[in-house]
């Protein structure tokens, strides 16, 4: 990795300390320009992660970090680039595969990425209120009516959601915000082998 290259072609570019691979925070509006240039100058040639983050104390609150992989010199480079207005431009344009990654961190956040191809929701259903990854969000999660009448509509047939008994989390003592949760013990609904 040539952080000197990088940060003489880029000079808003800054070098963060990391203890496992060479990391950098980027000017929002230059982050496709500098995927572009560590791809076609220093061989980072696979996007690993693209991912969202929250940091409900900072302004601007949120962000988007990438992982970046060069296959030839097996190398890792990490990016960190905040968002303006809740946006970050989209690098599908460079590595399509980050379609998904990007997709889910506007799902799961509220982050969006300009000039991506397919802006919608992809695990939850699109009128879907919340952004689930958001600090915010409780662990137990925010009842809302279903079936939604998109995800209706897409199956053609009344959904029924499954049963979670009382969700996939349970806390042990203490208010949840202060408690470690812990998976809820669904085994009775496992299939036991024959005798």
């Amino acid at each position: 990795m040539d952080a000197a290259a990088l940060t003489l072609k880029f000079p808003r570019t800054q070098s963060l300390k990391s203890i496992d691979m060479p990391t950098f925070a980027v000017a929002n509006d230059e982050l496709t320009e500098i995927v572009r240039y560590l791809r076609d100058t220093q061989g980072f040639d696979l996007l690993a992660d693209l991912c969202g983050v929250d940091w409900p104390d900072r302004s601007p609150r949120f962000g988007v970090v990438l992982h970046l992989l060069s296959t030839t010199n097996k190398e890792y480079v990490r990016l960190h680039a905040a968002c303006d207005n809740d946006a970050v431009p989209s690098v599908t344009s460079v590595h399509p595969g980050a379609n998904w990654h990007e997709r889910e961190a506007y799902d799961m956040f509220g982050i969006k990425f300009t000039g991506h191809p397919d802006p919608r929701r992809i695990l939850m259903w699109e009128s879907y209120p919340y952004h689930p990854l958001r600090k915010e969000f409780p662990l137990a999660g925010i009842e809302v009516p279903l079936p939604a009448a998109d995800v209706a509509a897409v199956t053609g047939q009344n959904v029924e959601p499954a049963p979670m008994m009382g969700g996939p989390f349970v806390s042990h003592g203490g208010h949840m915000s202060s408690a470690e949760p812990q998976a809820l013990d669904q085994s009775w609904n496992e299939e036991k082998p024959k005798a």
